[in-house]
Parts: C-alpha cells; structure tokens; sequence
C-alpha cells in the first residue's frame, strides 16, 4: 500500500541535499513525484518507490479539505 502523501506536506529525507538540507516539500504527486528542497529551492522528480524508500518522516501534513456527501 502506498503512503498518503500530498501537495504541500513537507518530509525529511534520510540523505541530505549537497546543500546540507534534509527537508523536502511536495510540489506534484502521482507516480513521479517532484520535490524542493526547503534550503536552496532546488526541485528535482523521483519515482514513488524511491522517495517512499528515502523518507525518514513527515515533518509538516498539508491541510487537506475532505468534502462529505450530503
């Protein structure tokens, strides 16, 4: 099962960036997921599988709005 990941949440990586950054925010999901580093704004795209595999914990959860049905 993958992990509930989303626009928006920020997750700290078990490798630093060269930068020295470990913390990631989330700009796109899906089978490809892009991700900025939050020290020096560099984006890069990693499969699902691999950043499932690098993450050491979610450090922010993006506020995400559920719709209940009438």
């Amino acid at each position: 099962m993958p992990m509930q990941l989303f626009v928006g949440d920020v997750v700290a990586l078990k490798k630093p960036h060269p930068c020295g950054g470990h913390n990631w925010e989330i700009l796109r999901t899906g089978m490809d997921f892009r991700i900025k580093c939050l020290t020096c704004g560099h984006s890069v795209m990693l499969p699902r599988t691999k950043l499932e595999k690098g993450i050491k914990s979610i450090v922010k959860q993006a506020k995400t709005e559920t719709v209940e049905p009438e």
